[in-house]
């Protein structure tokens, strides 16, 4: 007697996370390709600690000098206190447009819906800031990246206008790759993140070993008194830390393309978070370790290519100047990404214009295209509106933080309120290997409680209107009030896109918030 032949382990899994995914409503049209690496990828490749510190450092020493590190662990902790929220959601709910996905799960459909309309506004703003940071790097490459005008600096008329042309060659770049496929993504982000970790690796081993001073240098202000006034310049200074470390929650983003989600998004949430923070701090005390000098205004204005150029001849500061680049690229992809299958998941749902284009997954490449192409001219477009307009660096990256934290928020606080009513109450639940899914147990509550008060403390701090934020040259007091005029229209624009008097086409099945 024949018996049957069953398929491979791994293709098992598969179909167990396809089945598991029909009980929330879904069938599987995702290819569903992605492995740990991939899934780890995805997460560290946008945080990108190589783009944002490189993007990011001048920033935040300019405010409160070397002492502004100690920004850095202070916002690790209060998102690593989000990252546990998410990374048991993530494990009860492996659906793609996490962030939409969890909220409406835990707070409600309008919860839901501004969390999910909040995080794609913030994510093709995020993903505009990521690309126009070629601007800090490919000058230094090479002179001929400098294609409009010949100051460099992002904080110029030149070095503004060039990084929106920079920005917007690299967008079509992403844009093509998105729609190509999966796989396509998968291998240039994990070949990408490989040369990332490769580089922070190395440029922390340049720093140290050409060391001018020791790491007690963070104890430094800069020449500041320890007061109030100090303290306020220390507060603003975490914008740089602040906007580094988001984005770990991407994987939850692919979880329909990862294999067995429930168990290796959680992980990604958490490591992906924790090796960027690591890697960054160490990268930020060695800079300020090896520095010719702290006081000749260099660092403040060139951050760390200044630092990598004087410690290293060519070629070696040029190769890895050249994997900063390569770390902006897939960082830019991997934001992209996210977004669209945010977009997409939320199109599926029914819940955005034009849903039924948006909606729809390529057959062949198994990729929602729509929504990458969507969000590709959306950041052209944020970039193009800032043509020539010397504070859109700063603007980009402040606005994009606030909308971020207040996504997040929309995550945290229905949790906090479900967690008060005896959430989760179900801790029976397997993965696809039948091992226990991730729990924070009786931690829950006060890291819960912790992430909510952190969120709303950074919303304030990153929104309230400091001209040395928003608006450093004076020429344009207005942007003062970008953070909350940009909330206000965004939550404006989202209440007249909501889907009024519109049936849900999945709802939330029952048993789903268990």
């Amino acid at each position: 007697m024949s018996q049957a032949v069953l398929p491979p382990p791994s293709d098992r899994r598969a179909d167990g996370d396809s089945d598991d995914l029909l009980e929330f409503g879904y069938e599987q049209q995702l290819h569903r390709k992605l492995g740990k690496f991939a899934s780890f990828a995805a997460g560290f490749s946008f945080v990108s600690i190589l783009t944002t510190i490189f993007q990011l450092f001048g920033l935040g020493f300019s405010f409160a000098g070397p002492a502004f590190f100690w920004a850095w662990p202070v916002v690790f902790v209060g998102q690593f206190m989000v990252a546990l929220c998410f990374a048991e959601l993530a494990a009860r709910y492996p659906i793609s447009g996490a962030i939409y996905q969890w909220s409406r799960r835990v707070g409600g459909e309008i919860t839901g819906w501004f969390a999910g309309w909040f995080m794609i506004i913030a994510q093709i703003v995020t993903a505009s800031a990521a690309a126009i940071a070629l601007q800090v790097v490919l000058p230094n490459v090479w002179s001929g990246f400098q294609i409009v005008g010949t100051d460099t600096a992002l904080t110029s008329s030149d070095g503004a206008t060039n990084a929106v042309v920079l920005g917007t060659i690299l967008l079509v770049i992403t844009t093509t790759i998105n729609s190509i496929g999966v796989n396509a993504m998968a291998r240039i982000n994990s070949i990408g993140v490989t040369c990332e970790i490769v580089g922070v690796i190395a440029v922390i081993g340049v720093f140290f070993t050409h060391a001018q001073r020791g790491p007690d240098v963070v104890f430094d202000t800069g020449g500041a008194a320890v007061d109030s006034s100090y303290i306020g310049a220390w507060i603003v200074s975490g914008l740089m830390a602040a906007y580094v470390m988001v984005g770990f929650g991407s994987a939850g983003e692919l979880a329909e393309e990862t294999k067995n989600p429930r168990r290796v998004a959680p992980r990604t949430i958490r490591l992906a978070l924790s090796v960027s923070a690591l890697g960054g701090g160490l990268m930020i005390i060695g800079a300020l370790m090896a520095a010719p000098s702290l006081t000749d205004g260099e660092l403040a204005t060139q951050g760390l290519p200044y630092v990598l150029n004087s410690v290293l001849s060519s070629p070696w500061g040029t190769v890895l100047l050249v994997d900063v680049a390569i770390a902006i690229l897939i960082c830019t992809l991997a934001i992209q990404t996210a977004a669209s299958r945010l977009m997409f998941s939320m199109a599926r749902d029914g819940r955005l214009p034009g849903s039924r284009i948006l909606g729809s997954v390529n057959k062949t490449t198994g990729t929602p295209i729509a929504p990458a192409v969507v969000i590709g001219l959306g950041c052209v477009l944020v970039l193009v509106v800032n043509v020539g307009n010397s504070a859109i660096f700063s603007t980009l990256a402040s606005v994009c933080i606030v909308l971020i934290y207040l996504a997040y928020m929309m995550v945290t606080v229905p949790l906090l309120l479900r967690r008060l009513k005896g959430w989760p109450h179900r801790t029976s639940q397997v993965d696809s290997e039948g091992k226990p899914l991730f729990t924070l147990g009786w931690l829950g509550l006060p890291v819960n409680i912790l992430a909510v008060v952190y969120g709303a403390a950074m919303v304030i701090n990153l929104s309230w209107p400091r001209s040395e934020i928003y608006d450093p040259s004076g020429d344009f007091p207005l942007l003062r009030w970008a953070a909350p005029l940009t909330v206000l229209a965004v939550v404006a624009v989202g209440a007249l896109c909501f889907p009024r008097g519109k049936s849900h086409p999945n709802p939330i099945p029952t048993g789903a918030n268990a």
